[in-house]
């Protein structure tokens, strides 16, 4: 028997998970997505993969980059499909100052967390991280496991 997928939150649609292992994620940032309509096509259907994804500031502005967004099949054929394009993000300026400032210090990066719905607006959850070493990434692992058998423990007990 398979092994059943994590349940997501209601209205999310990917998430990266090997960020909040490769990353200690320091602040939170919610920012929209510009999208073409075939884009969210394929959002809807669910055709959508964070995990290489990592986010670009250029001239003042944030870019999404490596989010593959798969288009359908049934997509328009007037349309050009590119499905590795560059996306830009929508922030407040003061939130971009922000970003950029911490992104020049050494270690921080700024990485997608999940994408998902408000409303029927795609928003994009990215964080400002910085990177974690090989004994940070065991430790977590052990504090993780550590808190899963501790758990059990207490559901067993209580009984």
């Amino acid at each position: 028997m398979a092994k059943s997928a994590k349940k997501a939150a209601p209205g999310t649609i990917a998430q990266n998970r090997r960020a909040r292992h490769d990353y200690f994620i320091e602040q939170k940032f919610e920012a929209g997505v510009m999208l073409m309509g075939w884009e969210v096509k394929s959002i809807r259907d669910g055709k959508v993969q964070l995990a290489e994804a990592y986010v670009q500031l250029h001239k003042g502005e944030a870019f999404l980059a490596g989010c593959n967004i798969t288009p359908l099949l049934s997509a328009s054929t007037h349309v050009v499909a590119e499905p590795q394009r560059v996306r830009k993000l929508l922030l407040h300026a003061k939130e971009l100052a922000q970003l950029f400032s911490a992104s020049q210090q050494k270690g921080y990066t700024i990485v997608p967390l999940a994408m998902y719905w408000k409303g029927n607006k795609v928003k994009c959850e990215i964080a400002l991280g910085k990177g974690k070493k090989q004994h940070d990434k065991r430790d977590s692992l052990k504090q993780k496991d550590w808190q899963r058998d501790k758990q059990r423990l207490f559901k067993t007990t209580i009984r």
